[in-house]
């Protein structure tokens, strides 16, 4: 028998009943759908005067209930913080974009990472290359040559740990690389998603700055905009009453996969730290130059491996067309999506920003449908700004 859905609506939600009811419906039936156990979401306008955020899950003996606040494996929507840190590196002089890899990392850790035609050609690998995926190395979480891949572990719901120098060992021994370094110069850039390119930006940021991954998140984001409730698994919040994370579920069977979650590199954290995180990006609080928020859209290459999505530096772009909108002209998602159904994304278009999750770990298509519902359901009630009053920043 399936358990009822209890639902449960942040206490300072601020949008008219309409558009509470449209929101409410859209949450709980993506939560009846089969294979998706409990989602939660936020929607929040530009200026933080329309918002809404909810939870919604089984409301059976056996499981906790879901709020608004719980934190969540946020998975790729890291990727967004990882950019950050690199653009902040830049902008103090510790890193330069243009630069090969070669300059921040030892030739141990690089060479033979790129070998196609039986030419190495990791030299040529930049770090800009490895922030918008154009470097043609092969993702050491897809599949490679002998067993199941991270990915298919993920998906069956099977824990295993890894090591940076394990992801470099499947990239050189396992896999091979799908096009050469691109020309960044050039129209058009081939580019495929590659875990492999934001791993070694991590150590790069650790090399240069001589501080963990988790220190510089902390000093640099985390810290000075009180994201008190991200945090990297390993690690504690800053808060020390976070509660804990709300679990992953293959469909409808919850799964425990600490070494993975933990060997990802990617955080933990709660729609109201992203949107948070989000807003403060886009309004120039974590980067002192405008050029380089600019350069996070300034290309965008469509993705090999995934078609319907283009990619920038460390963001994605979505086109919500008529289709998904009915009788809508087209509007655009501007974030990032991630492998176990998370989502961080703005639509410059309605200046509106979304947030949420799945916990799936065969959840990464679900977030695209379900934000252009929750963008066609706001816009039935919510008049779209005039171009004017737009953002600029992105778009």
């Amino acid at each position: 028998m399936t358990s009822p859905l209890a639902t449960i609506p942040a206490h300072d939600n601020r949008v008219p009943d309409d558009v509470d009811a449209r929101l409410t419906g859209l949450l709980e039936s993506l939560v009846a759908r089969r294979g998706v156990h409990h989602a939660n979401l936020a929607v929040t306008s530009g200026d933080g005067k329309q918002r809404w955020s909810a939870a919604s899950g089984p409301a059976g003996a056996g499981d906790r209930p879901l709020r608004p606040d719980t934190p969540f494996f946020i998975a790729s929507v890291t990727k967004r913080f990882i950019i950050t840190l690199v653009l902040q590196a830049h902008e103090r002089g510790e890193i330069e974009p243009a630069a090969p890899i070669g300059d921040y990392l030892p030739a141990e850790t690089i060479t033979g990472l790129h070998v196609l035609g039986g030419i190495d050609r990791t030299s040529a690998i930049t770090v800009r290359h490895l922030a918008s995926h154009t470097s043609g190395l092969p993702d050491y979480f897809e599949k490679r040559r002998e067993g199941p891949s991270l990915r298919e572990h993920l998906a069956a719901g099977r824990d295993v740990a890894w090591t940076f120098e394990d992801a470099m060992r499947i990239a050189r021994e396992q896999q091979r690389p799908h096009f050469e370094p691109q020309d960044l110069a050039a129209a058009r850039q081939k580019a495929r998603y590659s875990d492999t390119g934001f791993q070694l930006l991590i150590r790069i940021l650790e090399t240069v700055t001589g501080r963990s991954f988790a220190e510089l998140l902390t000093e640099r984001i985390l810290g000075p905009l009180g994201l008190t409730h991200t945090w990297l698994p390993g690690h504690r919040p800053q808060d020390p009453a976070t509660v804990a994370p709300s679990p992953l579920h293959a469909r409808q069977r919850r799964v425990e996969l600490p070494s993975m979650i933990e060997s990802s590199n990617d955080l933990f954290s709660t729609t109201g730290d992203l949107l948070t995180f989000q807003r403060a990006l886009l309004d120039g609080e974590l980067l002192g130059d405008a050029r380089s928020l600019e350069a996070l859209t300034e290309r965008r290459n469509r993705l090999r491996d995934v078609p319907v999505l283009r990619y920038g530096l460390g963001t994605m772009f979505f086109k919500v067309g008529r289709l998904m909108s009915p009788g809508r002209r087209p509007v655009t998602l501007v974030g990032h999506s991630g492998v176990t159904g998370t989502w961080l994304f703005h639509c410059p278009e309605l200046d509106l920003h979304l947030a949420g999750t799945v916990d799936q770990t065969r959840g990464q298509a679900i977030p695209f449908r379900f934000m252009a519902r929750c963008l066609y359901a706001w816009r039935t009630f919510y008049r779209e700004p005039s171009p004017r009053s737009r953002r600029s920043v992105i778009g």
